[in-house]
Protein backbone atom coordinates (compact mmCIF):
# COMPACT_ATOMS: atom_id res chain seq x y z
CA UNK A 1 0.00 0.00 0.00
CA UNK A 2 1.37 3.91 -0.49
CA UNK A 3 2.51 5.21 2.21
CA UNK A 4 1.35 8.49 1.84
CA UNK A 5 -2.58 7.05 1.01
CA UNK A 6 -5.08 8.43 3.05
CA UNK A 7 -8.40 6.83 3.40
CA UNK A 8 -11.26 9.35 2.54
CA UNK A 9 -13.62 10.51 5.20
CA UNK A 10 -17.12 10.12 4.88
CA UNK A 11 -19.69 13.24 5.04
CA UNK A 12 -20.10 12.39 9.07
CA UNK A 13 -16.00 11.95 9.44
CA UNK A 14 -15.58 15.47 7.78
CA UNK A 15 -18.39 17.10 10.38
CA UNK A 16 -16.77 15.29 14.03
CA UNK A 17 -13.45 16.41 12.46
CA UNK A 18 -14.54 19.86 12.08
CA UNK A 19 -16.16 19.62 15.36
CA UNK A 20 -12.83 18.29 16.85
CA UNK A 21 -11.20 21.61 15.38
CA UNK A 22 -13.67 24.17 16.51
CA UNK A 23 -13.39 22.77 20.29
CA UNK A 24 -9.10 22.64 20.01
CA UNK A 25 -9.74 26.39 18.80
CA UNK A 26 -12.07 27.50 21.83
CA UNK A 27 -9.74 25.46 24.53
CA UNK A 28 -7.72 28.59 24.06
CA UNK A 29 -9.13 31.21 26.47
CA UNK A 30 -7.21 34.16 26.40
CA UNK A 31 -8.68 35.83 29.19
CA UNK A 32 -7.64 32.97 31.87
CA UNK A 33 -4.08 32.51 29.55
CA UNK A 34 -3.12 36.28 30.25
CA UNK A 35 -4.57 36.04 33.48
CA UNK A 36 -2.27 33.56 34.65
CA UNK A 37 1.31 35.21 32.59
CA UNK A 38 -0.25 38.51 34.40
CA UNK A 39 0.45 36.53 38.13
CA UNK A 40 4.11 35.27 36.71
CA UNK A 41 4.95 39.08 35.72
CA UNK A 42 4.23 39.94 39.51
CA UNK A 43 6.20 37.01 40.80
CA UNK A 44 9.14 38.45 38.31
CA UNK A 45 8.67 41.98 39.34
CA UNK A 46 9.04 40.83 43.11
CA UNK A 47 12.15 38.40 42.14
CA UNK A 48 13.72 41.82 40.21
CA UNK A 49 13.03 43.88 42.95
CA UNK A 50 14.80 41.86 45.47
CA UNK A 51 17.80 40.15 43.26
CA UNK A 52 18.31 44.60 42.27
CA UNK A 53 18.08 43.12 38.60
CA UNK A 54 18.24 45.83 35.79
CA UNK A 55 15.91 45.20 32.59
CA UNK A 56 15.26 46.78 29.24
CA UNK A 57 12.67 46.25 26.86
CA UNK A 58 12.18 47.47 23.95
CA UNK A 59 9.44 47.61 21.68
CA UNK A 60 9.44 48.32 18.00
CA UNK A 61 6.94 47.79 15.07
CA UNK A 62 4.87 49.18 12.15
CA UNK A 63 1.87 51.75 13.46
CA UNK A 64 -1.19 49.92 14.45
CA UNK A 65 0.67 46.65 15.11
CA UNK A 66 -0.44 46.79 18.98
CA UNK A 67 2.45 48.08 20.94
CA UNK A 68 0.30 49.84 22.90
CA UNK A 69 -2.03 46.89 23.87
CA UNK A 70 0.69 44.56 24.47
CA UNK A 71 2.55 47.61 27.12
CA UNK A 72 -0.76 47.95 28.75
CA UNK A 73 -1.06 44.07 29.38
CA UNK A 74 2.48 43.60 30.59
CA UNK A 75 2.10 46.68 33.01
CA UNK A 76 -1.78 46.81 34.18
CA UNK A 77 -0.81 44.40 37.17
CA UNK A 78 2.58 45.74 38.19
CA UNK A 79 3.57 48.77 39.99
CA UNK A 80 4.87 52.20 37.97
CA UNK A 81 7.54 52.00 40.12
CA UNK A 82 9.34 49.05 39.01
CA UNK A 83 8.16 48.36 35.29
CA UNK A 84 8.27 52.05 33.94
CA UNK A 85 7.20 53.23 30.78
CA UNK A 86 9.19 55.46 28.25
CA UNK A 87 7.02 57.01 25.65
CA UNK A 88 9.40 59.89 24.32
CA UNK A 89 8.04 62.80 22.60
CA UNK A 90 9.56 64.45 19.37
CA UNK A 91 13.02 66.03 20.51
CA UNK A 92 13.63 69.41 21.62
CA UNK A 93 15.89 71.66 20.46
CA UNK A 94 18.56 71.76 22.84
CA UNK A 95 17.91 67.52 22.67
CA UNK A 96 18.47 68.02 19.15
CA UNK A 97 22.02 69.40 20.00
CA UNK A 98 22.82 66.48 22.08
CA UNK A 99 24.93 63.23 21.14
CA UNK A 100 21.49 61.52 19.68
CA UNK A 101 21.41 58.60 22.28
CA UNK A 102 22.03 60.76 25.39
CA UNK A 103 18.21 61.03 25.89
CA UNK A 104 17.53 57.60 25.97
CA UNK A 105 20.91 56.72 28.20
CA UNK A 106 19.19 59.31 31.27
CA UNK A 107 16.15 56.74 31.05
CA UNK A 108 18.07 53.47 31.69
CA UNK A 109 16.93 51.06 34.79
CA UNK A 110 18.39 51.74 38.44
CA UNK A 111 18.74 48.32 40.39
CA UNK A 112 15.16 46.41 40.77
CA UNK A 113 13.83 48.39 37.61
CA UNK A 114 12.20 47.39 34.07
CA UNK A 115 12.30 49.91 31.60
CA UNK A 116 9.68 49.65 28.10
CA UNK A 117 10.73 51.98 25.86
CA UNK A 118 7.54 52.32 23.57
CA UNK A 119 9.19 53.26 20.74
CA UNK A 120 13.42 53.48 21.21
CA UNK A 121 16.76 54.98 20.01
CA UNK A 122 15.46 53.24 16.62
CA UNK A 123 13.00 55.79 15.79
CA UNK A 124 16.97 56.78 13.69
CA UNK A 125 16.26 54.24 11.58
CA UNK A 126 12.64 53.67 10.81
CA UNK A 127 10.45 57.35 11.19
CA UNK A 128 13.38 59.78 11.70
CA UNK A 129 14.55 58.52 8.32
CA UNK A 130 12.20 57.67 6.19
CA UNK A 131 10.23 61.14 6.81
CA UNK A 132 13.69 62.84 6.29
CA UNK A 133 14.40 63.91 10.26
CA UNK A 134 18.10 62.56 9.93
CA UNK A 135 20.12 62.51 7.06
CA UNK A 136 20.65 58.88 5.36
CA UNK A 137 24.05 59.37 6.29
CA UNK A 138 23.25 59.50 10.37
CA UNK A 139 20.93 56.89 9.83
CA UNK A 140 23.70 54.36 8.21
CA UNK A 141 25.78 55.69 10.85
CA UNK A 142 23.33 55.36 13.67
CA UNK A 143 22.96 51.37 12.29
CA UNK A 144 26.68 50.99 12.42
CA UNK A 145 26.71 52.42 15.95
CA UNK A 146 23.69 50.61 17.45
CA UNK A 147 24.65 47.19 18.13
CA UNK A 148 27.56 48.52 19.74
CA UNK A 149 25.74 50.69 22.18
CA UNK A 150 23.76 48.02 23.25
CA UNK A 151 26.89 45.47 23.74
CA UNK A 152 27.50 48.39 26.39
CA UNK A 153 24.27 48.01 27.90
CA UNK A 154 24.39 44.52 28.21
CA UNK A 155 27.84 44.27 29.65
CA UNK A 156 26.79 46.50 32.01
CA UNK A 157 24.66 43.69 33.62
CA UNK A 158 21.41 45.00 32.08
CA UNK A 159 19.09 42.73 30.20
CA UNK A 160 18.32 43.61 27.28
CA UNK A 161 15.28 42.36 24.58
CA UNK A 162 14.11 43.93 21.84
CA UNK A 163 10.53 42.89 20.13
CA UNK A 164 9.43 43.75 16.66
CA UNK A 165 5.96 43.30 15.58
CA UNK A 166 4.90 43.15 12.25
CA UNK A 167 1.26 43.86 10.57
CA UNK A 168 -0.21 42.89 7.38
CA UNK A 169 -1.00 45.62 4.88
CA UNK A 170 -4.82 44.53 4.92
CA UNK A 171 -4.86 44.46 9.22
CA UNK A 172 -3.49 47.39 9.18
CA UNK A 173 -5.55 49.16 7.18
CA UNK A 174 -8.57 47.48 8.70
CA UNK A 175 -7.18 49.11 12.18
CA UNK A 176 -6.71 52.81 10.74
CA UNK A 177 -10.47 52.71 9.48
CA UNK A 178 -11.67 51.24 12.95
CA UNK A 179 -9.87 54.37 14.65
CA UNK A 180 -11.70 56.77 11.89
CA UNK A 181 -15.16 55.18 12.84
CA UNK A 182 -14.55 55.41 17.19
CA UNK A 183 -14.69 58.30 18.94
CA UNK A 184 -12.71 56.28 21.32
CA UNK A 185 -9.62 55.06 18.79
CA UNK A 186 -9.67 58.76 17.20
CA UNK A 187 -6.62 60.10 19.24
CA UNK A 188 -4.63 56.99 18.44
CA UNK A 189 -4.72 57.78 14.60
CA UNK A 190 -1.70 60.67 14.41
CA UNK A 191 -0.75 62.59 11.07
CA UNK A 192 2.40 60.32 11.51
CA UNK A 193 0.11 57.12 11.06
CA UNK A 194 -1.45 58.26 7.57
CA UNK A 195 2.26 59.01 6.52
CA UNK A 196 3.14 55.85 7.42
CA UNK A 197 -0.09 54.24 5.90
CA UNK A 198 0.91 55.75 2.85
CA UNK A 199 4.46 54.67 2.42
CA UNK A 200 4.30 51.73 3.48
CA UNK A 201 7.24 50.12 1.15
CA UNK A 202 9.39 53.22 2.37
CA UNK A 203 8.91 51.86 5.74
CA UNK A 204 9.30 47.80 4.54
CA UNK A 205 12.82 49.04 3.58
CA UNK A 206 14.17 50.94 6.45
CA UNK A 207 12.71 48.75 8.54
CA UNK A 208 14.25 45.45 6.44
CA UNK A 209 17.22 47.13 6.84
CA UNK A 210 17.06 48.20 10.47
CA UNK A 211 16.36 44.00 11.22
CA UNK A 212 19.27 42.67 9.23
CA UNK A 213 21.95 45.19 10.50
CA UNK A 214 21.04 45.79 14.45
CA UNK A 215 20.32 41.62 15.04
CA UNK A 216 23.00 40.27 17.18
CA UNK A 217 23.94 37.72 19.54
CA UNK A 218 24.05 40.19 22.44
CA UNK A 219 20.91 41.92 21.47
CA UNK A 220 19.19 39.77 18.88
CA UNK A 221 15.32 41.23 17.39
CA UNK A 222 12.44 39.06 18.30
CA UNK A 223 9.56 39.44 15.59
CA UNK A 224 6.43 39.15 16.92
CA UNK A 225 3.55 38.57 14.57
CA UNK A 226 0.39 40.78 15.69
CA UNK A 227 -2.68 40.54 13.30
CA UNK A 228 -4.02 38.44 15.53
CA UNK A 229 -3.55 40.63 18.64
CA UNK A 230 -4.67 38.51 21.41
CA UNK A 231 -1.92 35.35 20.30
CA UNK A 232 0.61 38.17 20.21
CA UNK A 233 0.40 39.70 22.99
CA UNK A 234 0.41 35.58 24.79
CA UNK A 235 3.48 34.83 22.81
CA UNK A 236 5.00 38.29 23.42
CA UNK A 237 4.73 37.98 27.36
CA UNK A 238 5.36 34.24 27.54
CA UNK A 239 8.57 34.51 25.50
CA UNK A 240 9.66 38.12 28.38
CA UNK A 241 9.13 35.29 31.25
CA UNK A 242 11.32 32.67 29.69
CA UNK A 243 13.80 34.68 28.74
CA UNK A 244 14.82 36.27 32.27
CA UNK A 245 15.56 33.01 34.84
CA UNK A 246 13.41 34.42 37.36
CA UNK A 247 12.61 32.31 40.76
CA UNK A 248 9.51 32.72 42.64
CA UNK A 249 10.33 34.94 46.22
CA UNK A 250 8.10 34.17 48.78
CA UNK A 251 5.58 36.82 50.16
CA UNK A 252 6.35 37.55 53.49
CA UNK A 253 2.59 38.49 54.63
CA UNK A 254 2.98 41.52 57.30
CA UNK A 255 1.06 41.44 60.58
CA UNK A 256 -1.37 43.98 60.07
CA UNK A 257 -1.90 43.86 64.38
CA UNK A 258 -4.92 46.23 66.22
CA UNK A 259 -6.49 48.93 64.98
CA UNK A 260 -6.23 51.73 67.00
CA UNK A 261 -9.71 52.38 69.23
CA UNK A 262 -11.39 55.69 68.87
CA UNK A 263 -10.44 58.43 71.06
CA UNK A 264 -12.89 59.26 73.91
CA UNK A 265 -12.40 62.96 72.72
CA UNK A 266 -12.57 62.80 68.99
CA UNK A 267 -15.12 64.59 67.64
CA UNK A 268 -16.76 64.40 64.19
CA UNK A 269 -15.19 67.62 61.64
CA UNK A 270 -19.11 68.85 60.55
CA UNK A 271 -17.74 71.33 58.44
CA UNK A 272 -19.22 71.08 54.70
CA UNK A 273 -17.42 68.92 52.01
CA UNK A 274 -17.60 69.19 48.63
CA UNK A 275 -19.02 64.98 47.77
CA UNK A 276 -18.90 63.75 44.62
CA UNK A 277 -22.81 63.00 43.43
CA UNK A 278 -24.31 59.71 42.64
CA UNK A 279 -24.10 59.21 39.40
CA UNK A 280 -25.70 55.64 39.10
CA UNK A 281 -29.00 56.86 40.92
Amino acid sequence: MDENYEPSRTDGEAGRVGKDKKKKKKSWDYDKEIARLQVELAHLQAWIKKSGTRVVIVFEGRDAAGKGGMIKRITERVSPRVFRIVALPAPTDREKSQIYMQRYIAHMPAAGEVVIFDRSWYNRAGVDRVMGFCSDKKAQRFLELAPRFEAAIVESGVVLLKYFLTVSEEEQERRFRRRIDDPLRQWKLSPMDVESYQRWWDYTRVYDEMLRMTDSNHAPWWVVPSDDKKRARVNCISHILQSIPYERVKFEAPDLGKRQKRPADFMEDLSVRHVVPDATS
